[in-house]
């Protein structure tokens, strides 16, 4: 996978309509501070074009990108975000419900986990959640330089188990400090587009 043209397309907060878009998407779902804008950054190839931020819950909207007029990169609000009230909570809460009822062009979903530690309940939440969508989301399990190598086989493990995920779930660990992992997501995205083009 190449990339040569992103574009930051489309912004939606809470009352926007969400875009009837025409090619596929992948979305990245995630609790504050996992570092899924970092992820976001380093598939496009670019620095800071996903804001990135050391306050979490800077993600208030769904953010399209727009990858070589081929793909969307579907960015959505980051969740569990412990200082944020309620309302806001639920905002962001229907935003992503939406946003996976709506859609007719979800491709994949992937979602975010820090691979140091178990999931945490709205992690395991947001897994239950994608599953009765019907979809079976990839697990990106970030902050991967944050470990020992040795110590990888046994944190996937401990992800897999805390949340009951499904035998075939692909679990992805990566790096945003040196990319590790970014081909085989890259892989995995071309497989599904070259299926649904």
């Amino acid at each position: 996978m190449v990339i040569k043209n992103v574009n930051l397309e489309t912004v939606c907060g809470i009352t926007s309509k969400l875009p009837e878009n025409k090619l596929p998407e992948f979305a990245f779902a995630g609790k504050s501070n996992v570092g899924k804008s970092s992820l976001i950054n380093g598939l496009m190839n670019r620095k800071a074009l996903a804001r990135t931020s050391s306050s979490p819950g800077k993600t208030q909207t769904i953010n399209y990108y727009n990858i070589n007029n081929e793909m969307y990169f579907v960015d959505l609000p980051g969740y569990g975000y412990a200082t944020a009230n309620e309302k806001v909570k639920a905002q962001w809460g229907k935003m992503i419900e939406d946003y996976l009822h709506q859609s007719k062009k979800i491709c994949a979903i992937f979602l975010l986990v820090d691979i140091r530690h178990a999931p945490s309940e709205n992690d395991r939440m947001m897994y239950d959640w994608i599953m009765s969508r019907g979809y079976q989301p990839v697990i990106i399990a970030t902050k991967l330089d944050k470990i020992k190598r040795s110590q990888v086989a046994k944190q996937k493990k401990l992800i897999c188990d805390t949340l009951d995920v499904a035998d075939d779930t692909i679990v992805i660990p990566y790096s945003s400090l040196n990319k590790q992992g970014r081909e085989e997501i890259y892989d995995l995205i071309d497989s599904l587009v070259q299926g649904t083009i």
